[in-house]
C-alpha cells in the first residue's frame, strides 16, 4: 500500500483508543497476575462471605499476604481456586480432600494449565469411584424401598442376631469397604 493510500485508510487498530498492541496486552496480563485484592474485593467477586474466606485460610485452602497496614491481600488467581473449592464441595469432596489436592498446586504463583490438568486427573478417578458407589447405593436402596419388609431372607438389611457386627463397624450391606 502506498503512503498516500495508507494515510487515506486512517489509523491502524493499535493507534485507536481501546486497541492495544500485543506487548500492551502482555503487560496487562503480567500486571493482572501480580495484582493483589482485598478480602472484601475477593468476597464480592467470588460471592463467598468474608468469614468463609477467613475459614478457608485457617484450613490452609487459600493463602494471603499482609500489606504494610497488616491487611490481607490475595493474588487475583485465588478467584479460580475458590471456584474450584466451591465446585469440589458441591460434589461431596471434604475440605481435607480438597486441601490435599490444592497442596499440589504451586504456592508461589498462579497455577498453570498443566497444574490444573494434574489436579483434574487426580479428582477424576476419585469422582468416578464415588459415582460408582452412589449408583450401587441407589440401586440397593431402591430394591429395599420396593421390598419394605426387612424380613425376607435375601434382604441385605436383614441382620438377625447381629451377625454383621463381626464384619466391623458401619453399613456393611451398603458399603462393604
Amino acid at each position: 500500500m502506498s503512503a498516500k493510500n495508507k494515510a487515506d485508510a486512517g489509523p491502524s487498530r493499535s493507534e485507536l483508543p481501546g486497541f492495544e498492541t500485543d506487548s500492551n496486552e502482555d503487560n496487562k496480563c503480567a500486571k493482572a497476575a501480580t495484582q493483589r485484592l482485598s478480602v472484601g474485593e475477593i468476597a464480592k467477586r467470588s460471592g463467598i462471605p468474608v468469614s468463609t474466606l477467613h475459614f478457608y485460610e485457617s484450613k490452609g485452602l487459600i493463602r494471603s499476604e499482609r500489606n504494610a497496614g497488616n491487611q490481607r491481600r490475595y493474588p487475583r488467581y485465588i478467584l479460580r481456586q475458590l471456584a474450584v473449592i466451591r465446585v469440589a464441595q458441591s460434589v461431596g469432596l471434604s475440605l481435607a480432600e480438597i486441601r490435599t489436592h490444592l497442596d499440589a498446586l504451586p504456592g508461589d504463583g498462579a497455577p498453570t494449565a498443566e497444574d490444573w490438568q494434574t489436579l483434574s486427573s487426580a479428582w477424576r478417578a476419585d469422582l468416578e469411584e464415588r459415582i460408582a458407589k452412589m449408583t450401587t447405593l441407589k440401586d440397593k436402596l431402591t430394591a429395599c424401598i420396593g421390598c419394605g419388609c426387612l424380613s425376607a431372607k435375601d434382604c441385605p438389611m436383614r441382620n438377625p442376631d447381629d451377625h454383621a457386627a463381626a464384619l466391623g463397624p458401619g453399613a456393611r450391606a451398603f458399603d462393604p469397604q
